[in-house]
């Protein structure tokens, strides 16, 4: 080999990949490039201890800068790949890369780890300064200088990434108005009545939530935004407006090799696309869903880019590839902490411990009696309970669990065909 790996985003997947090639005893070059000017960070407290002051943007950097000499990864920074072609001879797999600054990049092995981009709103004044998104590092630096107290803060979007910073806008001392589109918060991921908490949580702490109401519009003066426009005609002022509508996978270099995508680049569970010796991970990616049944899914969390990652190194150097971990994932949102565990998509059954608006609560998921995941607000005996079993395949019926006066792992039992993935 002389072109060695090739990945292609310097995002937590891509460095996991890098890192997990040494790990497996790779000697082969490994070159690792990023669109960003900054290297490898965390991008879960952008919008969380970041945004409210509690920590810095060098305290998120993934690896000292000497890891990546020490461990013979090339790091590349500030080059957007824009091509990426496969030999049409010789070794499978291998190719040339270029960048937009004309640069290129030869390999023999390539991963794809290029994430997402931010959904941005096409209504008209969606380009006055003033409206932002928040997906990467500058992005909430932007934000962070303009949330001062007193402001008038409007976020788009019900999701994770607008509450967690409606949050800390709102205890900064913000006026904060959330509007999303749908009939209740973070609905795709969540049952009712976790949604009907969270909206009555962040009433109860001076947050104005409004459902059912979309933006047609910004209007500003100056250059820069004044009001937000909704669908029913009335404006909300707002001196700064966060547009948290979702992401994009970013799927052109994949879409160029001719790989196959839908919502995101196809992997299989072993992060191989539809051309087998190209692989791909993290945020750009759709893979099988871990019920048999239920298709295929895109996960966004740190725990997803660094399993798949690592089950690309895997396989890339032709060693098995472990059992999947049960996906997990958390948001906190000021004080309110949630934890989940397993996918609840595709449930027919669900039962909450405890009451909701003690702001302590689980909601456990089930499908045809089986546990599939939880919802833990403050909750963290449950959530390490429901992972537990879903790691080792033990039983929880919902009868049982539905009493809150019982812990959960006492009702542990393991099912007789289970074996453990830990």
């Amino acid at each position: 080999m002389t072109g060695g790996t090739l990945i292609v985003g310097a995002s937590q997947a891509g460095l996991q990949l890098a890192a997990s090639l040494r790990q497996f005893g790779d000697t082969e070059p490994i070159t690792l490039v990023g669109e960003e000017i900054h290297p490898p960070y965390q991008r879960p407290p952008l919008s969380k201890e970041f945004l409210s002051g509690k920590t810095d943007l060098e305290s998120l950097t993934l690896r000292a800068p000497s890891y990546y000499a020490d461990a013979g990864i090339a790091l590349v920074s500030g080059e957007r790949v824009t091509e990426v072609a496969l030999s049409s001879a010789g070794r499978q797999g291998s190719g040339v890369a270029g960048a937009a600054s004309g640069r290129t990049f030869a390999f023999d092995r390539l991963a794809l780890t290029v994430g997402a981009a931010p959904r941005r709103l096409d209504v008209p004044g969606a380009d006055l300064d003033g409206i932002c998104c928040l997906r990467d590092r500058d992005d909430a630096a932007y934000l962070r200088e303009r949330l001062v107290p007193g402001a008038r803060v409007v976020v788009v979007g019900g999701g994770f990434i607008g509450l967690e910073a409606a949050a800390v806008a709102r205890a900064l001392g913000m006026e904060v108005t959330v509007v999303e589109a749908a009939d209740r918060l973070i609905s795709r991921a969540v049952a009712p009545v976790v949604s009907e908490f969270y909206r009555r949580a962040h009433l109860r702490r001076g947050t104005r939530v409004l459902l059912s109401t979309g933006v047609s519009g910004f209007e500003g003066a100056e250059g820069r935004v004044r009001a937000v426009r909704l669908t029913d005609g009335t404006a909300l002022l707002a001196d700064i407006v966060l547009v948290g509508v979702g992401v994009l996978p970013r799927t052109e270099l994949a879409e160029q090799l001719g790989l196959a995508c839908d919502r995101g680049i196809i992997v299989d569970a072993q992060a191989r696309t539809s051309d087998p010796h190209v692989h791909a991970a993290g945020d750009c990616t759709v893979q099988p869903h871990p019920v048999p049944g239920l298709g295929a899914v895109r996960l966004e969390s740190v725990q997803n880019a660094v399993a798949q990652a690592t089950a690309a190194a895997a396989s890339l150097l032709g060693r098995p590839v472990g059992a999947r971990p049960v996906p997990w994932f958390w948001s906190y949102q000021g004080d309110l902490k949630l934890q989940i565990a397993g996918l609840s998509a595709g449930h027919d059954e669900y039962v909450v411990r405890g009451e909701p608006d003690s702001e302590r609560f689980s909601v456990l998921y089930y499908r045809r009696g089986e546990l599939l995941a939880i919802d833990a607000v403050n909750s963290p005996a449950d959530y390490m309970a429901v992972r537990k079993a879903l790691t080792v395949g033990a039983v929880l019926p919902a009868s049982a669990a539905a009493d809150s006066g019982t812990l959960l792992k006492t009702l542990l039992a393991a099912r007789p065909d289970a074996v453990s993935s830990s």
